[in-house]
């Protein structure tokens, strides 16, 4: 049995093994797989494994051989998983591997936004305390995150974690969500995004993105903040309207921003957040520790195992 790996380098640069997939079947690597190259690559193999390859109807109708797509993230919006269903195809995904990883990103955007620890360091490896007058020197606007109230869009296992590490903070902490109706105890609860917005320090999205939340974070939105607030987005570039909320930091109607992900990725070069003030902004990685990504593979090759047994692991 061949397995197809269609986008294999996004998950492992070669500091991990193929080993659990190899121990299944024939596993055919590519780093990388263009939209117009993916028919011809599949072949007539059963197997798919892809990360971000877009997989529409007019892909699966072209592999009638096709059974089984394993994607290797959570989000699966890239798949047309009704086409899937309907040739009979499984789709699975990978739930929950990465939570660690993301709150440590979500509290590192945040670090830096409020100490500028990266700052500091350049500024000193670039001779700034060398030719310093005083035993130090210091960014303006440099804040403690003790005591502040942070406001946590999304109530699922990142979002609640999220909430737990800005408690050892000794953070307050308030949530929204849209979806649990058995609220966790210990956490305050509130009940529009507009009074999570007007009472938050640091606002945190940790929410899926879909058709009733994109640009959430928009001129409105935006007018509901503190103007000393910052806003930290490790979930989706979608939830954000980038123009609107590079208007804001560059007016000084909000503070700063720290964003893992943005609308469109690879980031392009007129993205106005690339040259908004006060912003920090990493490459989609919260997600690629290490362990993060041993977890992925490990639960990836077991999603495929139990297809291949005859269960339902992880299937969309």
């Amino acid at each position: 049995m061949q397995i197809i790996v269609l986008d294999g380098y996004c998950l492992n640069h070669g500091d991990l093994s193929w080993a659990p997939f190899e121990a299944l079947g024939e596993v055919v690597l590519y780093d990388r797989t263009p939209y117009d190259k993916i028919v011809e690559r599949m072949g007539n193999a059963e197997i798919m494994i892809t990360n971000k390859c877009t997989i529409d109807a007019n892909i699966i109708q072209s592999l009638p051989q096709l059974k089984y797509v394993g994607v290797l993230a959570t989000g699966y919006n890239n798949i047309d998983v009704e086409a899937c269903r309907q040739k009979g195809i499984a789709v699975t995904n990978i739930p929950a591997y990465s939570t660690e990883s993301v709150v440590q990103t979500v509290f590192g955007l945040l670090t830096e936004l409020y100490s500028g620890i990266g700052y500091h360091d350049s500024s000193v490896k670039e001779g700034g305390w060398v030719n310093s007058p005083d035993f130090c020197y210091y960014k303006s606007g440099m804040r403690q995150i003790y005591g502040k109230t942070m406001g946590i869009v999304g109530a699922g296992r990142i979002g609640l974690r999220v909430a737990e590490v800005a408690k050892a903070y000794g953070m307050e902490v308030l949530l929204y969500s849209r979806s649990r109706h058995a609220k966790e105890e210990g956490f305050r609860y509130v009940e529009s995004l507009d009074e999570l917005y007007s009472l938050s320090d640091v606002v945190s999205l940790n929410c899926p993105l879909d058709s009733s939340n994109v640009k959430m974070i928009n001129e409105n939105s935006l007018s509901k903040f503190k103007r000393s607030a910052v806003l930290i987005n490790t979930a989706r570039g979608g939830l954000i309207d980038e123009f609107a909320l590079a208007n804001a930091l560059n007016e000084g109607r909000i503070a700063g921003a720290g964003l893992d992900v943005l609308a469109t990725e690879p980031a392009q070069a007129d993205n106005p957040l690339l040259t908004a003030k006060n912003t920090v902004i990493t490459p989609h990685v919260a997600w690629a520790t290490v362990e993060a990504r041993s977890a992925l593979m490990s639960i990836a090759a077991n999603n495929l195992q139990s297809y291949l047994s005859g269960e339902t692991l992880n299937r969309i």
